[in-house]
């Protein structure tokens, strides 16, 4: 599932970005709602790869914001900062905060830019606060880039999926899910797997996609991941198996009269 690279290169550019959205953005905290915006920017600190939400803090409701304290972790010095680095080592000028309420404090969990396009707007963690949503659906893993698309499209070519010679799967009625940066990908539905197949305890979170879980299959484990409540992108591939062709193969090709 890994992004290619040219792709991976293309979405973490050099500058800060930032871009303002319609949505309505909430976020909870402690069972209690912290933010509730119509003012929300999009905000991609130089080679981040991922954006967060950057809210008016005149919309923040019930915390307060003060002066982070310590030691911030560093950023690496080149490459694309990828989501493994920590929210607080940042790649944009601004002022560190640690985010209140009461008794919780959330360290380093907000940053107020020092870019005057982003005055009165301060930068959140998203893994600080407990959920997030926009509109009424909630986030799932990160916000999403609106310059990141995802197509489920019904297809009509063959897919054979094997390993070792041996046949898992056979259909002509696999849904291929084309996502910017990533290979086309073919789900299979259920009904066209030829081998049993029994769901392990990994799980997996894509915001475009939804929470994918992964199947063992001929012996393989986590040799297969299906969405099983697949977000609206993705509502096509619903349920179907999609086979990791870095560990078995899987051909595709024109099905004949098709």
């Amino acid at each position: 599932m890994a992004t290619t690279i040219s792709g991976v290169l293309e979405q973490a550019r050099a500058e800060l970005r930032h871009q303002a959205t319609p949505v309505r953005v909430r976020a909870e905290w402690g069972g209690e709602v912290v933010v509730d915006t119509t003012g929300a920017h999009l905000v991609w600190e130089p080679r981040r790869l991922l954006c967060v939400y950057a809210v008016p803090e005149a919309d923040l409701r019930g915390v307060v914001l003060e002066p982070a304290g310590g030691e911030a972790p560093t950023a690496p010095e080149d490459g694309v900062l990828f989501p493994d680095v920590p929210f607080a080592a940042h790649t944009a000028e601004g002022e560190s905060l640690d985010l209140v309420r009461g008794e919780q404090r959330a360290a380093r969990a907000a940053l107020r830019p020092a870019d005057p396009d982003l005055a009165g707007l301060v930068v959140l963690d998203p893994e600080a606060l407990d959920a997030w949503w926009h509109e009424g659906e909630r986030i799932v893993g990160h916000p999403r880039d609106p310059f990141h698309r995802v197509d489920a499209l019904p297809g009509s070519r063959r897919v054979t999926v094997s390993r070792d010679g041996e046949v898992l799967a056979r259909t002509d009625r696999a849904v291929a899910v084309n996502e910017t940066g990533f290979p086309l990908r073919w789900y299979v539905p259920r009904d066209d797997l030829l081998v049993e197949v029994t769901r392990t305890a990994t799980r997996t979170e894509c915001p475009y996609k939804g929470e994918a879980s992964y199947w063992t299959a001929a012996g393989v484990t986590d040799v297969a991941w299906s969405y099983e409540e697949p977000l609206t992108e993705v509502v096509p591939a619903g349920g179907h198996l999609c086979f990791d062709d870095t560990r078995c193969e899987v051909e595709v090709e024109i099905a004949a009269g098709r």
